[in-house]
């Protein structure tokens, strides 16, 4: 019989077979461990829900998909976070444990905006207006980069403080028929309860459906405790002038029964609390974000702070706005519908909106201001528009078309002009006649007796004068708030919404600023020339300088030059198209009085007409008329009894 030799080869097969036996029992080992891992983790979150909740009723998890069941700890850090967040959230520990709980975002975008949506909050965390461009031509965002801010604060049943601002919502997206698209976000604390964000965003639209809702919280949020809606946002300088965009950027609002008001944009801050809220608008100069409620809201605290210390300097932020809107539970829930509008402040675009006065976020004056421009200015402008692409020729046309309408002012006012001429001799020869201050209660009463017989009134002068005024300021108002010159070039003005930039200066002069504008300095000396030959005709309405009194026509050659200076310096900063318009206004002005002076009125027809005017009987004295001239010859009769005492 043959001795067995030892055999290597079966030593190290026998090795290596162990050696696989025992990985086999490691692996299976550690993949039991993290499946009981994964359990204990679902269940402690299921136990914290339960405690905060008792009629919750929470998902088993092992009947829950496995990816909605969040990975188990790797390590003691994440089992501390899960424990803390289940500590400071309760219920809402659950959204926490799903896969939305990550720093992700939704897009809903049509032709005219993209919006993203975050999941952290729930809020919007961009919006791009694709149409338009800043003032340096980079894409124009009104929320970017954490300046706005939407969250709710509330309280719970089991005496926690929490806002949807730190949580995580659930994002679900659908489209109907008519291309509109929905982003559902929920912060859910089961399955079927969870507080709901809706957008719903329509083609070729700025405005946004906004809801919020909830379902099945009546057992977890305490309604007893204030429950407010924060809507913050940080406006963006987006125009070219600082200054002027941030004189026009501003909260405004409108209240149950048309009422329209805002917070003054030149306060350094300001705070109101509001009734009867329809909507709320964060208005830049010419792009703005309202938030409107398909529902009165009872009360809305609004407030706003301006950010520019120093408007020389380039800045990121003009206004600070926010407002705070206590919500109520109606049968346990909510149920909110509001409309977001983010775009740009065009009048004709907002009052689209049937019902909602968007365009009285735009700010064209007050009162008759109002009433002008909505009425006469923005229909001749629109008429103008449909027809010519130069917005500059449409000013200039705009311009001809309004003096044409106020040249019968200037025409009442130069016969006036020209009939206060006529009587001028005589009125110095009544001064002459009856000097000194005891006479003077008599020189005006002969003077208004002589200028009543006549016919000439100086009110027929200064009547026509003022009844340009109400224009005038209209259209200041008009053409800072008018969208249409955003961006729009004529000759040297790149930009008829801004000013127009020819030089550069070296240095800083204290409210002209560092640049020369040259339509301002052209209306500048159209208005000096304008007064100049005005002040022939003022002179003329004004009676001779009398004893004791203000010597008008000094005042007037001083204002000559004041008034040109006032206006280079204040428009030097304001929009070349505001500037355009008054320098052409002044020059047709200027025409049209030299045509009315040098072919219109005849000096000899105007004296003829005077004197038969003088000739004829007088008429009878008005009530008042009469009361005044009893007035006057009461006192004048109190001045002789005075004048008598004294030389006794």
């Amino acid at each position: 019989m043959e001795d067995k030799k030892f055999d290597p080869n079966s030593l190290i097969g026998f090795v290596l077979m162990g050696a696989i036996l025992m990985w086999m029992f490691y692996n299976q080992s550690k993949t039991a461990k993290l499946e009981e891992a994964k359990k204990a983790k679902a269940a402690a979150v299921q136990d914290s829900i339960q405690k905060a909740n008792p009629s919750t009723k929470v998902l088993d998890t092992l009947k829950v998909a496995p990816e909605q069941i969040v990975d188990a700890p790797d390590d003691k850090a994440d089992s501390l976070a899960l424990l803390q967040a289940t500590s400071r959230l309760g219920a809402f520990a659950y959204a926490a444990s799903l896969p939305s709980a990550a720093d992700k975002v939704t897009v809903l975008e049509n032709d005219l905006l993209k919006i993203t949506v975050a999941n952290k909050g729930g809020e919007i965390q961009e919006i791009l207006v694709k149409k338009h461009k800043t003032y340096d031509q980079k894409p124009l965002y009104l929320v970017k980069d954490g300046n706005a801010n939407l969250q709710l604060d509330f309280s719970t049943k089991d005496n926690r403080v929490l806002t949807t601002k730190d949580m995580f919502f659930e994002p679900t997206i659908s489209k109907n028929k008519e291309g509109s698209t929905t982003l559902s976000m929920k912060l859910k604390v089961a399955q079927d309860k969870f507080l709901e964000y809706a957008y719903t965003i329509k083609p070729d639209d700025y405005l946004i459906d906004f809801s919020i809702r909830s379902q099945g919280l009546q057992q977890i949020l305490d309604y007893s405790k204030p429950l407010d809606l924060q809507w913050e946002l940080k406006t963006f300088h987006t125009e070219k002038s600082v200054k002027y965009e941030n004189q026009y950027t501003t909260l405004e609002y409108r209240m149950d029964g048309d009422e329209f008001n805002n917070l003054s944009p030149m306060a350094k801050s300001k705070e109101e609390e509001l009734t009867q809220v329809n909507w709320i608008a964060y208005r830049q100069q010419f792009f703005t974000s309202i938030l409107s409620f398909k529902t009165p809201i009872e009360k809305v605290k609004v407030s706003s702070e301006n950010l520019v210390d120093d408007e020389e300097k380039d800045t990121i932020f003009t206004k600070h706005f926010k407002s705070i809107l206590p919500l109520s539970a109606q049968n346990g829930e909510l149920n909110y519908s509001f409309n977001y509008f983010f775009g740009p402040s065009d009048y004709n675009l907002l009052k689209k909106y049937d019902g909602q006065h968007f365009e009285r976020s735009i700010n064209l004056g007050w009162g008759i201001f109002r009433w002008i421009n909505q009425y006469l200015i923005i229909k001749v402008f629109n008429a103008l528009k449909g027809s010519i692409a130069s917005y500059g020729l449409i000013i200039i046309l705009m311009t001809i078309v309004v003096r044409i309408i106020m040249s019968p002012l200037v025409y009442k006012s130069y016969l006036s002009s020209a009939k206060m001429k006529v009587l001028r001799p005589e009125m110095e020869e009544i001064n002459q006649r009856l000097p000194g201050k005891e006479n003077a209660m008599k020189r005006q009463q002969e003077t208004m007796a002589l200028q009543r017989k006549a016919g000439v009134s100086v009110l027929s002068g200064c009547i026509p004068a003022l009844l340009q005024m109400p224009v005038f300021f209209a259209l200041f108002r008009f053409f800072p708030s008018n969208f249409d010159l955003r961006q729009k070039s004529f000759l040297w003005a790149d930009d008829l919404s801004a000013y127009d930039n020819v030089l550069n200066l070296p240095f800083h002069i204290p409210i002209y600023g560092s640049h020369v504008s040259l339509f301002p300095l052209l209306a500048s000396i159209a208005i000096f020339f304008y007064m100049q030959m005005s002040q022939s005709q003022q002179a003329n309405m004004q009676p001779p300088a009398q004893e004791g009194m203000p010597d008008m026509q000094k005042m007037m050659k001083v204002m000559l030059y004041i008034s040109p200076i006032m206006m280079l310096f204040f428009f030097n900063q304001y929009g070349s198209g505001l500037s355009l318009y008054y320098f052409i206004s002044n020059v047709l002005t200027l025409t049209i009085m030299y045509v009315i002076k040098t072919w219109v009125i005849d000096e000899q027809k105007v004296h003829a007409l005077v004197q038969k005017k003088k000739a004829e009987a007088p008429k009878k004295k008005s009530a008042f008329r009469q009361r005044l001239d009893e007035a006057m010859k009461q006192a004048q009769e109190q001045q002789d009894l005075k004048k008598k005492g004294k030389k006794k």
